[in-house]
């Protein structure tokens, strides 16, 4: 029989993460959306508490632990990775932004946990990485990276230029992927872990977004930067390794899934508020075709919601249970994204003029979502995903 309520070693955890985001995000939300490129001082605070929790084995923060993948035990195992997208859930409730802006819980982090040797990991624990994947001419294309990584010595020499690298500015490490050798495509990438101090690595600048204002997105130069041959994640190899770069992917989509599904159902839940104010009341106990149009249509919402977060929490437990969640993945990620862009803009129909304004965040949790849809691969990336494992296609059967 499935259990679909929260484990009971996790609720603690849950509650927890909705306190923080009920008290220290959300009421920060509109300040730090208005001061973009301001960084919260309020996550410093929170960062701590999340590394305590951590360090203790009694939490797990952002996704930026507890991604690795290991041997599963038997029986059913409810993991790292389900507490992680359950506990980002509560956050991205309170705020995406500023979940995305906490430290040391980078999606280079998440890169660092998945494939990072034992040695990598204790070197660098403790540091905050961003992840470095798209250039001005490669989007979702990771054959297509431009950015060269040449043996020379004991070090790699990188030269290129990333672009809409979260955190990029305030971290501590960028996990930048280069390739070895430009025709060989996808089998030549690998992943290094680049210091921001290092000779040659710059911040070029930092964009101004739609949303997640509270997260610095910014733009790096590499030039004739020599990164430790030993900061190489994964197998040096040409044609190993990069597998296990893309596992990441198949951590963290998940995770991306979870932020879509606490921002819509933030939404989802001041919107029902705010119908109950003038007047019209969801009702449960009746037919959706009985009830008034903007309750049908809450209804419908709600239901796709449900989807959605039952596809997040599906691909997370499996990756905990050690079974292949590369399609699982990929469906979160593309169900929840299309779905939280969906139901933040149906909100803002159903509330009018309040959800348009700044009075309310429906505005700004529209503005959010939108890079739900986006980044960790965009939603037509994740439907051809989907369709290859599906048909049995590889990425040059069907492209």
């Amino acid at each position: 029989m499935i259990n679909l309520e929260t484990p009971r070693k996790f609720r603690a955890l849950v509650n927890q993460a909705h306190q923080v985001a009920a008290e220290m995000l959300r009421p920060n939300s509109r300040k730090y959306d208005l001061a973009e490129h301001e960084y919260p001082v309020e996550l410093d605070m929170l960062a701590a508490m999340v590394d305590g929790l951590g360090a203790s084995g009694t939490g797990s923060g952002a996704g930026a632990s507890g991604v690795r993948r290991t041997a599963s035990a038997e029986g059913v195992v409810n993991g790292s990775n389900l507490s992680s997208v359950l506990s980002i859930m509560e956050m991205c409730w309170g705020d995406v932004g500023l979940l995305l802006s906490m430290p040391r819980q980078g999606l280079g982090n998440s890169a660092i946990a998945s494939v990072a040797s034992e040695e990598q990991l204790r070197r660098f624990d403790g540091v905050w990485a961003a992840m470095a994947i798209t250039e001005p001419g490669c989007g979702s294309d990771s054959a297509n990276i431009r950015t060269t990584a040449r043996l020379d010595g004991d070090s790699y020499v990188l030269d290129g230029e990333k672009i809409f690298v979260t955190a990029g500015g305030r971290c501590d490490a960028v996990v930048v992927w280069a390739t070895l050798d430009r025709s060989l495509g996808r089998a030549a990438i690998k992943s290094f872990v680049v210091m921001k101090d290092t000779p040659g690595l710059s911040v070029e600048r930092l964009d101004h977004k739609l949303g997640i204002r509270a997260s610095d997105t910014a733009t790096i130069r590499l030039e004739n930067c020599r990164v430790p041959r030993s900061n190489l994640l994964g197998s040096p190899d040409i044609d190993k390794g990069f597998a296990s770069v893309m596992q990441t992917f198949d951590n963290t989509r998940p995770l991306v899934a979870a932020m879509a599904v606490g921002c819509a159902r933030a939404s989802l839940e001041l919107t029902r508020s705010l119908l109950a104010e003038a007047g019209v009341e969801v009702d449960y106990d009746h037919p959706v075709h009985l009830q008034p149009a903007a309750a049908a249509s809450y209804l419908s919402m709600e239901a796709d919601w449900e989807a959605a977060y039952l596809l997040t929490l599906q691909a997370a437990w499996m990756a905990d249970n050690g079974q292949p969640n590369s399609l699982q993945a990929s469906m979160a990620k593309a169900k929840a994204g299309r779905t939280a862009n969906d139901i933040t803009l149906r909100c803002i129909e159903l509330t009018s003029t309040l959800g348009y304004s700044e009075h309310q965040l429906l505005e700004k949790w529209s503005r959010d979502s939108k890079i739900l849809d986006i980044f960790e691969g965009t939603q037509q990336i994740q439907q051809l995903i989907v369709a290859r494992r599906l048909l049995g296609k590889t990425s040059t059967e069907l492209k």
